[in-house]
């Protein structure tokens, strides 16, 4: 079965002089594949449009990229990966502005994250691995991502579901596959990430229904301290939806309200299937 589309061929192989591999130097975007659809694809796609603004990079046609995708085997329930990368050629940091940029389209099963996670909620932990600080690169989802790695690797508990990552500051940027949110006193926060962090699609997506619901969302700094007295807390990310978060190391939260609320309006988001294959 092909599962890697590059440049609209089945391979499995970049070039050795791909810039990918040699400096990270691209984009990607992880979709859901549910029922035979693609969920947000349209929001996949702004997102990866203005992550190519951000490093200069070529734009590819959307439907360029459907087309890769559809010699794929995506089967019912499926993760495909969006690869795009500067492309080959060149020895040095500095780069051709003629250069061709490699495109590349990778199908995975469905992760088999405990169902029960989703309604009974996830244990968290701290990450010691502090998340790097650059407003060039914040917000976009690059192939440099070497501080997750390094996090994620931290523990192999399975009953854990997510690591948390600060700055240097001790300010929660981000965990190392979602974004986070919390509540207090009915109003929803988020961590500011214009120093650092992934703009996540179901992150947007949840601020917009919160908007849609007339709870307020503010986006700033949440320091772990202030993020241990918070009501509620749940994380999310394009494949697992929302995770309320019921522990985080010794410290403990209950599923709330306003999870339960917000998880029951993304089942009904009808925006999310937007692209059948």
């Amino acid at each position: 079965m092909t599962n890697t589309i590059i440049n609209g061929e089945p391979a499995s192989v970049l070039a050795s002089n791909d810039r990918a591999i040699q400096y990270g130097d691209g984009l990607f975007e992880t979709l859901a594949v549910r029922n035979g659809k693609i969920e947000y694809w349209s929001q996949h796609m702004a997102r990866l449009r203005r992550g190519c603004l951000q490093l200069q990079l070529p734009i590819i046609d959307e439907n360029i990229w459907l087309d890769d995708i559809k010699q794929l085997n995506t089967g019912v329930n499926s993760v495909i990966k969006l690869v795009q990368t500067r492309g080959a050629g060149g020895r040095g940091y500095n780069y051709q502005d003629d250069i061709k940029p490699t495109r590349m389209v990778v199908v995975s099963e469905w992760p088999a994250y405990p169902l029960h996670w989703t309604e009974q909620g996830v244990w968290v932990r701290r990450c010691a691995t502090p998340i790097t600080m650059n407003t060039a690169l914040a917000g976009v989802k690059h192939l440099n991502r070497l501080d997750n790695v390094l996090a994620r690797h931290e523990w192999q508990d399975k009953n854990i579901a997510e690591g948390l990552m600060c700055d240097a500051s001790d300010n929660v940027i981000e965990g190392t596959m979602s974004n986070v949110f919390a509540i207090k006193d009915n109003l929803l926060y988020t961590p500011a990430l214009h120093r650092a962090g992934v703009r996540g699609v179901m992150r947007e997506q949840i601020m917009f229904m919160a908007a849609q619901l007339n709870f307020s969302v503010q986006e700033r700094d949440i320091s772990i301290k202030e993020l241990f007295t918070m009501d509620e807390i749940f994380l999310s990310n394009s494949l697992i939806g929302i995770w309320p978060v019921i522990a985080i190391d010794e410290k403990t939260y209950t599923v709330g309200k306003i999870t339960k609320l917000l998880q029951q309006h993304l089942k009904q988001d009808v925006s999310r299937h937007d692209s059948t294959l």
